[in-house]
């Protein structure tokens, strides 16, 4: 496969997440997809597969933490170990590009932020990639919309 030259390739074994320009390495962090693993179906609580991009970059400037419901800021900054799964810091809000993964951006898939740090290399999240705050503000500024990420199951 011909990869665009700046992208995202998500490896869900291994649980991490590579920046790359071409074949190279930029950047490599901890994440946490979906605890019941890939799939595409509604309602699901998995991670898709496939090709996608990153359709819209949400949380510019916000500071690491910001709480975002609905994609939008709460004022409030979330804490670790708080039992909710919540979006923190930035939103990289992801549209598949495949039959499979089609519906990926009404399912609200997200890179995002998360107050589950410590989950981060295990398979922890309800669908989204978890990122650390730190990370996922480095990754955010790396890249633009329309960057393609590839997720390998």
């Amino acid at each position: 496969m011909q990869f665009p030259s700046r992208h995202i390739r998500v490896n869900v074994p291994e649980q991490i997440l590579e920046l790359r320009e071409g074949e190279d390495v930029l950047q490599t962090f901890a994440i946490s997809t979906a605890a019941r693993g890939i799939g595409s179906e509604p309602e699901s609580m998995m991670t898709p597969s496939g090709e996608f991009e990153v359709a819209e970059k949400i949380g510019a400037g916000a500071p690491p933490g910001m709480i975002f419901k609905s994609r939008i800021p709460t004022g409030e900054i979330g804490t670790p170990g708080h039992s909710e799964d919540l979006v923190q810091t930035r939103i990289l809000w992801l549209h598949g590009l495949e039959p499979d993964n089609a519906n990926t951006r009404e399912r609200y898939i997200y890179i995002h932020g998360t107050n589950h740090e410590t989950e981060l290399g295990t398979p922890a999240s309800h669908g989204c990639i978890r990122m650390g705050n730190a990370d996922v503000v480095a990754l955010f500024d790396a890249v633009e919309e329309g960057t393609r990420v590839f997720i390998q199951p």
